[in-house]
């Protein structure tokens, strides 16, 4: 108990880091909307459709310009100015991808080893969905469309969340990385109340493991043994 409360505070300090990391990651100099000329409408005088918000999350490129001209071109997709594709790595052994592309998201800047081994932490931590949820909502009226349980799922979840109206920074990016952790759990566990209810499969459920990624725990809560490859 002793280790876990000790755990516990580590993980609380490092998460108010995370905190100040994300607001100044995702401050936005007022004066760019009177330069790029965004509204704050849907719609201007011409009633034409007009831009809501600047982001540098991630832009997406369709074209480039020759000689003044624009011509198609492969379609580019960008998080926080890095090419996905350069995101993704060249080996099998680059093991917390996804981990390290959602903190570039949160918070503008690619992960350090030990910043990366610190929000896989907290990430781990918050992969907990009670025995009482699963029975109740995902396991009842399971759907063959896994986006319709997850949707019934996620609104449940504000049930369950007793701070669920507090817009303040610091609880929006706990609901944030709470379901980031838990999404994958309900997909897995919709796929196979799905597959038990509807398709009459023999039912197993396995709880994720802290040890392993994201995309490892999913395969492993998938398979009846627990198996994956190192190219999976």
């Amino acid at each position: 108990n002793e280790s876990m409360m000790a755990l516990s505070e580590v993980l609380n300090e490092k998460f108010d880091e995370l905190v100040g990391n994300c607001m100044r990651s995702g401050a936005i100099d007022l004066n760019l909307y009177q330069e790029y000329d965004v509204k704050r409408g849907l719609r201007d005088s011409n009633g034409k459709g007009v831009l809501t918000g600047l982001t540098e999350i991630s832009d997406v490129t369709g074209y480039r310009v020759v000689d003044g001209v624009k011509e198609p071109a492969d379609g580019m997709l960008y998080y926080q100015g890095y090419d996905v594709k350069n995101l993704v790595g060249d080996g099998i052994d680059k093991r917390f991808a996804f981990e390290e592309t959602t903190y570039l998201l949160l918070f503008g800047y690619l992960p350090n080893k030990e910043q990366l081994e610190v929000f896989h932490g907290i990430i781990a931590s918050l992969q907990e969905l009670s025995g009482q949820f699963v029975r109740d909502v995902i396991m009842k009226a399971p759907s063959r469309d896994i986006m319709n349980s997850l949707m019934k799922s996620i609104l449940t979840l504000a049930s369950y969340d007793s701070r669920v109206n507090d817009l303040s920074e610091v609880n929006v990016l706990r609901q944030c990385m709470m379901l980031i952790s838990e999404v994958p759990m309900m997909a897995v566990y919709g796929y196979h109340a799905y597959n038990h209810y509807e398709c009459e499969e023999s039912m197993y459920i396995h709880r994720p493991s802290p040890e392993l990624s994201t995309a490892e725990n999913i395969l492993m809560m998938l398979r009846p043994d627990k198996k994956y490859t190192e190219l999976e």
